[in-house]
């Protein structure tokens, strides 16, 4: 049986090797631009493209509206996590099961390969929407977003549309996230005198300690769409070799904002919590590096005009259209810090996205088309 345009769409866009350049086997997203480029040619569509960093542009579709000062973004990445550990072929999409395999399916090619063919279906109809349209092709969210902030650099508009796996749901908040480093300064000495040195990582232990204590205390508020806001430590790395006592040890951490919650409040309270193991152990010498990633929460009210009406169309296909939160953090954050009003919405699940084996459910992207398609049709 011959898929239809928008499926055969993903799996050409799957074929096509977009890892971020940041991680093994990366390249440039200048794949899937090319590709995308070719297609609006075909149909018409005036396009331009904008380079984040060499060799790696944004593209931008338009479609021209009734009014032309009003306008609606859609956005979704170009980029994909690595293929490390994947136990499919990444590149090869292959249908079983109403399912579609391959790396980026889910996250989030789906998403763009439903956002294009709704844009392309009111183009060849001739059909003049109420707003304008943009759709933006951004390079680099799985890394360090800069292809959103490319973009949103004199953006104006009145709606945004996220692509994200979301399973039809219609997201309205998420988490932020910040990551740092913490380091804290030994002494070195030779294994058989300990107590001439100073262990860096017994120190960082205490401070892990700490930090796993505190985290108990952020269950105590909660957002009623997000949750709490939680804190992990994912890296740790101390220690020249066994028989020396280590002089540096230093962790990485990620902690989830949330809606409302500033990045520098968060820092101080954990500057803090240092301060205070320093006053009660000697020797403790800790620093807090500045942060490697800041991205505050999405909190778009979920009575904003374009949340109704996409409440409104989701209720009219037989789906939930409750607005909901989500844990994880996406472009549409920036989008929102810009004045946007955002929503994250797409087919799949996050538990597929950066998964051994990605896979998105053809009916779910087959719906995103065609609630995409209506939100383009009626929203002024």
């Amino acid at each position: 049986m011959p898929l239809s345009p928008v499926i055969a769409t993903l799996a050409d866009l799957v074929r096509i090797p977009s890892v971020n350049p940041a991680y093994e086997g990366g390249v440039s997203e200048a794949g899937v631009v090319a590709w995308l480029r070719e297609f609006c040619r075909a149909r018409g569509i005036e396009t331009r493209e904008e380079d984040v960093f060499p060799g790696r542009p944004n593209l931008v579709a338009r479609l021209p509206g009734r009014d032309p000062r009003r306008r609606i973004v859609l956005e979704a990445h170009t980029d994909t996590v690595s293929v490390k550990g994947m136990t499919i072929p990444p590149f090869e999409p292959t249908i079983s099961g109403g399912l579609l395999h391959g790396r980026g399916a889910c996250d989030t090619k789906a998403g763009l390969a439903a956002m294009l063919h709704a844009l392309a279906s009111l183009k060849e109809e001739g059909f003049v929407p109420p707003c304008e349209v943009w759709l933006a092709a951004v390079v680099d969210e799985e890394y360090s977003y800069r292809g959103v902030v490319k973009l949103c650099e004199r953006l104006t508009a009145h709606a945004a549309l996220v692509a994200e796996p979301t399973e039809l749901r219609l997201v309205v908040a998420s988490k932020g996230v910040l990551r740092w480093r913490i380091r804290v300064e030994g002494r070195a000495a030779h294994s058989s005198k300990p107590h001439l040195g100073v262990n860096a990582i017994n120190h960082m232990a205490r401070v892990i300690l700490a930090l796993e204590e505190d985290e108990r205390s952020l269950a105590n508020t909660v957002h009623p769409l997000v949750g709490s806001a939680t804190c992990n430590v994912g890296v740790i790395s101390g220690g020249t070799q066994v028989n020396f006592v280590p002089d540096e040890c230093v962790i990485e951490i990620d902690r989830r904002l949330l809606p409302g919650e500033r990045a520098e409040d968060a820092l101080a309270r954990y500057q803090g919590l240092l301060d205070g193991l320093a006053s009660r152990h000697p020797g403790l010498i800790a620093e807090m590096e500045p942060p490697m990633l800041t991205d505050e929460a999405l909190d778009t009210p979920p009575d904003a005009p374009p949340a109704r009406l996409a409440g409104e169309i989701l209720r009219e296909m037989g789906l939930d259209g409750e607005p909901v939160g989500v844990p994880f953090g996406s472009d549409a954050s920036k989008l929102s810090r810009q004045g946007v009003p955002s929503l994250v919405f797409g087919p799949g699940s996050i538990d597929r996205a950066h998964a051994a084996v990605e896979y998105v459910e053809i009916d779910q992207v087959l719906q995103a088309y065609e609630f995409f398609r209506t939100f383009l049709r009626r929203f002024e």
